[in-house]
């Protein structure tokens, strides 16, 4: 099994939102999932995303792809983290 970090959609129409799941790569985007390791919000201004690093850094130990946008909010979390300390 493929495990893939990817975002699935909720929210209603014109006010979308997005989690992000460790999930089966051959699923579709909004189908099961095995875990939520965060969620992002596009519209929200300021701080518009949260991740468990831990579970994220755990499920890509076990061999997890993560999609791009994923890897660009987890490049901005690890520079937001590096600023604050």
């Amino acid at each position: 099994m493929a495990v893939k970090i990817r975002m699935t959609r909720t929210g209603a129409n014109k006010d979308i939102s997005y989690r992000l799941v460790a999930t089966d790569g051959r699923c579709p985007r909004d189908g099961k999932h095995l875990e939520v390791v965060g969620w992002y919000d596009p519209k929200k201004t300021g701080v518009n995303f949260s991740l468990k690093m831990d579970r994220i850094e755990y499920w890509k130990s076990k061999g997890a792809q993560l999609s791009d946008t994923v890897k660009s909010l987890v490049k901005k979390a690890n520079k937001a983290a590096k600023t604050s300390a």
